[in-house]
């Protein structure tokens, strides 16, 4: 049996090898490194995959969350509810602007942004909803949006994990994930499901002055050199990472599928062990309820495959597989509202009784394109047979 991998980028890179070299030769022979052809190509492209207007390159992706949130002109001051379950990112951009943060908890089934939180957490301050469409599965957007029109409120989808992701709205329509609020973010760390060789983001809209203000902030606030007409930053995604991204953006379905596939197998070997709960997903395709996963649901591309286990076994099963050299994952074990940097005496532990829950029960297994049913199966066989 194959090395067993959290993220198996070099396996990947292999299917693709002659593609990605040529690629790589191209922006080098070129010279243009920054703003080159490529970038143009891999924008352009993009912007067809996600039927969006807009989409703007940028440096990472957590550039691009802080650049959604000064294109929106956001004030210091300003309440923006996120969920507490998610890397900190999403909430550092929140406040590095001089922003409010404030931290909501998730949904016991989908680990997404619970919708009754944000609702009890708006006040005359909230400007901005930013759900995180954690783990590569679509936040409940139906319900946000309603929310947001309610309260005439802006809805950055934090879209790091989800790429590729449809979601289905109750009417029968759908839309790709991060480009049903006013803005989306993305980025393209490598372990992404559509990652680079380096760091890279996006931003998505399709509101055209909102487009505008971002192109300017992304580099230094400029639209003719030497012109700075808005405070900007530098945050600007390479020819080079554009020209890898713009090849592997033809393989995002097919990477998306096996990802599909293989929680499929996991969720069949371990879905009936009563002390492990499997990934639910959520769509209005075959039905109204959370469910467990089918052939029909695209709402879920599985950036991690995460299980609860429920018994207080988590970590015993955790050094049981690095024993076993099974590589695993525990996203995330602290809660933002616990650390140190987001500390604030407004929250109440009473509040985040799912987050709490969760940083003592989740574990993510291997999950990548290059999974083989061999390797699924013995991750599998070894976690029944230690939890008995």
């Amino acid at each position: 049996m194959r090395k067993l991998q959290m993220v198996d980028l070099k396996g990947q890179y292999t299917h693709i090898k002659p593609e990605i070299d040529q690629a790589v030769i191209d922006v080098v022979d070129s010279t243009a490194y920054i703003n080159g052809p490529a970038v143009q190509s891999f924008q352009a492209n993009l912007e067809q995959y996600l039927d969006v207007k807009h989409v703007i390159p940028c440096a990472n992706g957590t550039d691009a969350l802080q650049i959604a949130m000064m294109g929106l002109g956001l004030k210091p001051g300003d309440e923006v509810i996120t969920a507490d379950f998610t890397f900190a990112a999403t909430v550092e951009v929140i406040a590095l602007l001089g922003l409010t943060p404030v931290l909501v908890d998730v949904d016991p089934e989908t680990y997404n942004i619970d919708i009754n939180a944000i609702e009890k957490a708006i006040t005359p301050k909230t400007k901005a909803i930013v759900p995180v469409h954690l783990f590569g599965h679509v936040a409940n957007m139906d319900a946000i949006m309603d929310l947001a029109k309610a309260h005439d409120l802006k809805v950055i989808e934090d879209n790091a994990q989800a790429i590729g992701a449809d979601y289905t709205f109750k009417n029968g329509s759908s839309k790709k994930a991060g480009t049903i609020g006013d803005v989306g973010a993305t980025s393209f760390f490598p372990s992404k499901n559509l990652g680079c060789y380096g760091d890279g983001g996006a931003i998505f809209t399709n509101n055209d002055k909102l487009a505008h203000t971002i192109r300017g902030i992304v580099n230094h606030g400029m639209y003719e050199r030497y012109h700075h007409d808005v405070v900007g930053v530098n945050s600007r995604l390479d020819s080079i990472q554009a020209a890898i991204l713009d090849i592997k953006l033809k393989h995002l379905d097919t990477y998306n599928s096996r990802r599909q596939d293989a929680a499929r197998a996991y969720s069949k070997a371990l879905q009936n062990h009563q002390a492990i709960v499997t990934p639910t997903t959520f769509t209005h395709k075959s039905c109204d309820i959370n469910c467990s996963i089918c052939d029909t649901c695209d709402c879920h591309v599985f950036h991690q495959y995460t299980i609860r286990i429920t018994n207080g076994k988590r970590d015993h099963l955790a050094e049981h597989l690095k024993e076993k050299n099974i590589p695993f994952g525990i996203y995330y074990p602290i809660p933002l509202h616990l650390q140190k940097a987001y500390a604030d005496k407004r929250y109440n532990e009473a509040d985040f009784k799912v987050t709490n829950q969760l940083v003592d029960e989740v574990i993510s297994l291997p999950m990548h394109t290059e999974l083989y049913t061999e390797q699924i199966e013995f991750i599998t066989n070894t976690i029944l047979e230690f939890l008995g």
